[in-house]
């Protein structure tokens, strides 16, 4: 009797240290379901004109932080749209206020999160390799020039600068026959970078490369290239969200801006 006894309670001990061990493990999966659920990347929305300064930018950022971004690329217009039909972004950064200020309008963006970032500025591009000698935007009637890239004006701020200076300049209807509409400012370097197109209307921001020569186009030409920042109002990590923008616009993220052209608000 005595050994049963003994026995039965042998059992009792290793149930209730069975039921600890597995206690303890559900505790530590459910702390570490917690962390990774906050454990979030952050995904911005931004214009193709921030292809090389805003990746700069988010390397750093990554490295201060710990936080990870997931970046998304596209034409001002494009990237509107897909948000107005719900597209999962916590960021955008736009080239140009207006396209925010829509947003806004319609709700979606957090209000007081909105803010001007940069100015951006537009450049005539030839490719060094085919000897295209363009240093105004006059030179582009020169039957030797064939094709004049531009980022698409119907949705592209960048776009719409370049057709902006071409018609103060009285050039865009001896012009228009020549033009080769990208998607956006990144493609529009590309064309030019590759010979398909004998110059282009570019944003500075991007002609950091060792085959593109450019001149800066007269400011004047054109409105402002005002370019805003907001958070969109579906986000999950908003205080994550407001960390990276006031990041931007930090002494460390403003100097990465004016490396690559930018004017700073």
């Amino acid at each position: 009797m005595k050994k049963l006894e003994v026995r039965s309670q042998k059992s009792e001990k290793k149930l209730k240290s069975l039921f600890c061990i597995l206690n303890s493990v559900f505790c530590i999966l459910f702390f570490a379901a917690g962390v990774f659920a906050e454990q979030k990347s952050l995904t911005i929305a931004a214009a193709s004109d921030l292809s090389f300064a805003l990746k700069e930018i988010t390397q750093q950022f990554e490295k201060d932080t710990g936080i990870k971004i997931v970046l998304s690329f596209g034409s001002t217009g494009m990237l509107t749209r897909q948000i107005e039909n719900g597209a999962p972004f916590d960021i955008f950064f736009a080239a140009n206020e207006r396209y925010v200020d829509e947003l806004e309008s319609r709700g979606l963006v957090i209000p007081d999160t909105k803010q001007l970032y940069a100015q951006g500025r537009i450049v005539l591009a030839v490719n060094k390799i085919y000897g295209i000698n363009a240093k105004k935007l006059e030179d582009l009637v020169d039957s030797s020039i064939k094709k004049i890239a531009i980022a698409n004006p119907d949705h592209a701020p960048y776009g719409i600068a370049a057709k902006e200076a071409m018609l103060k300049l009285g050039l865009w209807d001896k012009l228009k026959s020549k033009m080769v509409y990208a998607e956006n400012i990144r493609q529009a370097v590309q064309f030019v970078q590759t010979g398909d197109a004998s110059a282009g209307i570019v944003a500075l921001s991007v002609t950091d490369t060792a085959d593109i020569t450019y001149t800066i186009v007269d400011s004047s030409l054109h409105n402002p290239i005002n370019q805003a920042v907001a958070i969109i109002k579906t986000t999950k990590v908003e205080r994550d969200a407001r960390l990276f923008i006031d990041y931007v616009n930090s002494p460390v993220g403003r100097a990465i801006m004016k490396k690559y052209g930018f004017n700073l608000p």
